[in-house]
């Protein structure tokens, strides 16, 4: 190959990688942008942009995680149960590793207490014992919930999950979710069996979630995409808005040039571009955001009270606070909107 053709395709390759590089809807910050940009141009409006409202970010560890009561065994009581599975539990709980326990692993703990206490009255003939037995396996019980929220909102990992400093959730999205959201699911399930005090729960897969969450950020990147959209949506919207509050887009409802270039960005743009993110967004925040939501909402009774606002800004799906509501709301308004303006030329979407 000469020099002069290695030297063509080299300069074709970087013009390639130049518009690749500049096109605005290859990311959801400045397709929004551009979107306001547009709908402002097509309707000789000077747009104005909007600031984008910070999200919440996830409340600290120290905030999110509950003290577990503790229970003590006097030594004697300890002794007393040689020949007990239960020995061995309490045993390793009181060792150096024991004390310092991640909350998985108390979890974990905490259900083989409650079994192993279970087993060990069946052996115990001392009375005073077995009523200490009876009482130390209903505490456990009764603070199982705690301990079931440590090791779901309580661990480290969630933060990675809900991490604000990844962005906004990729435009055309394929297959992002899948694993999280089977994930999540599938934990809900154990936490409702726990939750009902049933012990038969395979715990053993809770690490790989939580390894999982640690190794993901899209929930985080959703909030930021949620913020981002609302905020764009209702600038563009405030457009539309101005435009119906002058002179008709057609007069005697008859399509003409302005018209025409503003229903051609409409399907081109807002219908071809716009669209389909929001369908990206909604099917991800029903395939995660909506189990992680369900996973706060039946630990309510020990949700911590530095949780609940976030919970209510970041994970209910409806509420004032809800920026999913808020969502929800600023693309019916735009849709509206746009109805509206089309409607005065005859060409009203879905008419």
């Amino acid at each position: 190959m000469s020099g002069t053709q290695s030297a063509r395709l080299l300069v074709s390759g970087l013009i390639v990688f130049l518009l690749a590089g500049c096109n605005p809807f290859s990311e959801a910050r400045p397709m929004m942008d551009e979107y306001v940009e547009r709908v402002g141009r097509v309707l000789d409006i000077e747009p104005e942009f909007s600031e984008i409202p910070p999200a919440e970010p996830i409340p600290r560890r120290r905030n999110r995680v509950l003290p577990m009561p503790e229970l003590e065994l006097g030594m004697l009581d300890f002794l007393s149960l040689y020949g007990c599975e239960l020995q061995y539990v309490v045993g390793e709980k009181n060792s150096i590793m024991g004390k310092v326990m991640q909350p998985l692993n108390r979890l974990r703990y905490e259900v083989h207490f409650i079994r192993a206490a279970g087993d060990c009255l069946d052996t115990v003939e001392d009375k005073g014992l077995q009523g200490k037995l009876r009482k130390a396996i209903a505490s456990k019980r009764e603070s199982l919930p705690i301990a079931v929220w440590n090791a779901t909102w309580g661990v480290e990992e969630v933060e990675t999950l809900f991490t604000l400093a990844k962005g906004e959730y990729p435009v055309e999205a394929k297959d992002l979710l899948s694993d999280l959201s089977r994930n999540a699911r599938q934990l809900n399930t154990s936490v409702v069996a726990l939750l009902g005090q049933n012990l038969n729960v395979d715990l053993g897969f809770w690490g790989k979630v939580h390894q999982r969450w640690q190794a993901e950020y899209r929930a985080g990147q959703l909030v930021n995409s949620a913020k981002l959209v609302t905020a764009r949506l209702r600038d563009a919207t405030e457009l539309i808005d101005e435009r119906l509050g002058k002179r008709p887009l057609c007069l005697n409802g008859k399509p003409n040039s302005q018209s025409d270039i503003v229903q051609s960005m409409f399907f081109s743009i807002y219908i071809g571009k716009i669209q389909p993110y929001l369908a990206d967004l909604r099917r991800a925040r029903t395939d995660l955001i909506e189990p992680l939501s369900e996973l706060a909402a039946m630990q309510s009774d020990v949700m911590p009270v530095h949780f609940q606002d976030w919970y209510q800004s970041t994970l209910a799906l409806k509420g004032r606070k809800s920026i999913w509501s808020t969502l929800d709301a600023a693309v019916k308004s735009h849709t509206k909107g746009w109805q509206t303006l089309l409607e005065q030329c005859g060409l009203r979407p879905g008419a």
